[in-house]
């Protein structure tokens, strides 16, 4: 293993609670029916304008402005009620110090990304941040890790793809790569289990065994 890509939401840190939250009151604001959390937690990890847009109904025009909403709505809400799930820090600079190369992968744009790993003191781990402001084709396809494996000069089968959703399993599989699927984020056992990862865990410090 030369370096492990990372999902951000639901992987390294807890957001659901924020982002049910912040897609609720973006809706309630656009005069859709307001979602339940289960349902947003299932769309967890795709583009923010395609999980508003299949949470409201909405259509591309309603879509671009709940997004923007959603933008605005951030530093009150989602950002208000993230945390960094147990031991991602020391597992994270860990692996740092054995030598293993870090990148981030994910949905969120650069701004939110930055905003909560800087707040939370994860930045300083990770060589490369792979964003939706980065105009890739999204999660499940394997455009985001094929574009860090290229940045990064690694073939794909020294990389190992962290994430807690099926799109993230999907996403590393079609590039090749091994795949790490967390129990503990926001798809059940059972879906990511359907999507064939490499391996399963618990808890992140179990990728210390891996290396």
């Amino acid at each position: 293993m030369k370096a492990i890509f990372f999902d951000f939401d639901g992987t390294l840190a807890n957001t659901a609670d924020g982002i049910a939250a912040t897609c609720a009151e973006t809706l309630r604001r656009m005069n859709c029916p307001v979602p339940q959390e289960e349902e947003v937690r299932k769309l967890i990890g795709l583009p923010l304008k395609e999980t508003l847009q299949q949470l409201g109904g909405l259509d591309g025009q309603a879509a671009e402005e709940a997004t923007l909403l959603y933008k605005k709505l951030f530093p009150h809400f989602e950002a208000l009620l993230v945390t960094i799930f147990p031991h991602v820090d020391c597992t994270l600079a860990q692996l740092r110090q054995r030598g293993i190369r870090l990148a981030v992968c994910t949905s969120r744009d650069l701004h939110s990304l930055r905003l909560i790993m800087d707040k939370n003191g994860l930045t300083q781990h990770f060589d490369i941040l792979a964003t939706a402001d980065d105009n890739l084709n999204p999660k499940p396809a394997p455009d985001m890790v094929e574009h860090l494996l290229e940045k990064m000069q690694l073939d794909a089968k020294d990389v190992w793809v962290v994430g807690d959703t099926t799109f993230d399993i999907d996403m590393g599989n079609g590039a090749g790569c091994h795949t790490v699927a967390v129990a503990y984020g926001n798809h059940s056992v059972e879906q990511l289990l359907a999507s064939r990862p490499t391996k399963m865990v618990w808890d992140i410090r179990e990728l210390l065994e891996l290396v």
